[in-house]
């Protein structure tokens, strides 16, 4: 026959080792340092809330190494339709525009200045038009609307006696650097 005092000890053993973890689990759960079931409610909703919120921070970034391919493509599209490769390009696009509006271009001059970090060098433009009144203010406003930059400074007029109008202009563009 089974030795029923030696069962029954172990018995005993194991529902006083239950009884011990319910006491210390009864202990935990009513502890002051754990809070009430309310305050561990809150702490689970604030903690979603800081997780949707650190979520939302940083989903400008997901992707971001695709966005830096993309984003190198377009400022080389950019500096290629809106900079000149060589600074007779410039003289050039401002013949167009001349020749388009009904201006004459009496004379230009460029000068390159000290070259700036964002890969492209300053150049300094003198130049005179001639035209009536109205041709010549197409011209500055087709100047500004050209797909080449030109940043526009100066603008002097002076009458040359025919009707005709004399037109200083002093303008900044860019060129490429290393085109």
């Amino acid at each position: 026959m089974p030795d029923l005092a030696h069962s029954r000890r172990k018995l005993k053993i194991a529902i006083g080792a239950m009884l011990a973890a319910d006491v210390v689990a009864l202990a935990v759960l009513f502890s002051p340092l754990v809070g009430s079931a309310e305050s561990r409610r809150l702490q689970v909703l604030e903690l979603r809330a800081e997780l949707t919120k650190k979520n939302h921070a940083v989903e400008p970034l997901r992707g971001m190494d695709q966005k830096i391919v993309v984003a190198k493509d377009q400022i080389s599209d950019f500096y290629k339709g809106r900079f000149a490769a060589r600074d007779s390009d410039l003289i050039d696009e401002l013949g167009k525009l001349a020749t388009a509006n009904g201006v004459r271009m009496q004379q230009a001059h460029y000068r390159e200045e000290d070259e700036e970090t964002a890969g492209v060098v300053p150049v300094g433009i003198e130049a005179s038009f001639s035209g009536d009144y109205l041709q010549l203010v197409r011209f500055i406003n087709a100047l500004e609307r050209s797909k080449m930059f030109f940043e526009v400074e100066s603008v002097g007029l002076a009458g040359e006696g025919t009707g005709t109008v004399k037109l200083e202009i002093g303008m900044h563009s860019y060129l490429r650097s290393g085109a």
